[in-house]
């Protein structure tokens, strides 16, 4: 079989979405759950191409296994690097979360009731801390307190809809 690649591409950019699904289980031997035309276009061109070919040789089939070996991948997000004299430079959040008017100052303290329990938080300089722990967000002590996200300032009343 001789792959005529502009033809075939000409024939499959008259098909449906549904065809192109049709004829990706035939070319894949499986379902798609794209719906993308362009994307199943040039994945069944691929496909059809590699068949044709032969496929990726038996080095590149092994160099791919190498390099997605479990062991390489970096599990920790990077350290921050050292500027140039020696110091570790910390990025800083944006002017417009650091000057937020409608953040709750430091010392705050908010109360929520939930399921019949009183909720107290107090916000500190780094964070938000709950019975006895230090989170991150309000939202993470939402999270916290009911097991589901939440958005946290929903959550202790501090948004329009929940003023109202």
């Amino acid at each position: 079989m001789n792959l005529d690649i502009d033809q075939e591409v000409a024939v499959m950019e008259q098909m449906s979405i549904g065809e192109l699904r049709e004829k990706y289980e035939r070319v894949f031997g499986e379902t798609t759950t794209s719906r993308h035309p362009s994307c199943l276009v040039r994945r069944i061109v691929w496909r059809m191409q590699a068949s044709e070919q032969g496929g990726i040789s038996c080095r590149a089939r092994k160099r791919v296994e190498e390099l997605a070996n479990e062991a390489d991948l970096r599990m920790t997000a990077p350290k921050p690097r050292p500027s140039n004299n020696g110091e570790t430079v910390k990025r800083a959040a944006p002017a417009a979360i650091l000057e937020a008017d409608d953040e709750p100052a430091v010392g705050t303290q908010l109360v929520r009731q939930y399921k019949g329990q009183d909720y107290v938080v107090t916000i500190v300089k780094n964070g938000v801390r709950w019975d006895g722990t230090l989170h991150r967000s309000l939202s993470a002590v939402a999270k916290a307190i009911t097991g589901s996200h939440w958005n946290g300032k929903a959550f202790f009343g501090l948004t329009r809809r929940a003023k109202k």
